[in-house]
């Protein structure tokens, strides 16, 4: 196998593990009675805590607009509240208060079998895959600002 279809091949797993990732978090959300940017949303406040609607908004990618929606639905639904912010009271700040309690339930069985394949590796293989996810993620997000 040449060099180029093996850069092809490796290039096709690649763009296979994110869209199944993907299609993993929507279906997660779904089942949760969540849209897709309101899980990906909390799973930002969860990593990151507490922060204005503007920060969220340039996190998720939303306008303005859309993320106020967005807001208020995660705050209907009991998992984030909007605060004064503690350094200037003109402001809000979104802290997370919950998650869905059927969340953990729904992604369990991904995470079991992600797990099991991970710990079929040794602690130097395993430090090497999250350095790279560290790495990765990193790489995106410097990604995504160079294209705005």
């Amino acid at each position: 196998m040449s060099t180029e279809d093996r850069s092809t091949e490796a290039s096709a797993i690649y763009r296979r593990y994110l869209s199944a990732a993907l299609l993993h978090a929507q279906a997660g959300a779904r089942a949760c009675g969540l849209g897709a940017t309101d899980l990906y949303a909390l799973n930002i406040l969860d990593l990151d805590g507490a922060m204005t609607p503007g920060e969220l908004s340039a996190r998720t990618g939303l306008t303005t607009g859309p993320t106020t929606r967005l807001i208020d639905r995660l705050e209907q639904g009991g998992y984030v509240r909007r605060v004064p912010d503690a350094s200037d009271r003109r402001k809000v700040v979104v802290e997370p208060i919950g998650q869905p309690a059927e969340l953990d339930r729904m992604l369990a069985p991904a995470r079991g079998k992600i797990g099991e394949i991970i710990s079929g590796y040794s602690s130097e293989q395993r430090a090497m895959l999250f350095d790279y996810f560290d790495r990765a993620a990193t790489a995106f997000q410097q990604a995504v600002s160079e294209m705005e």
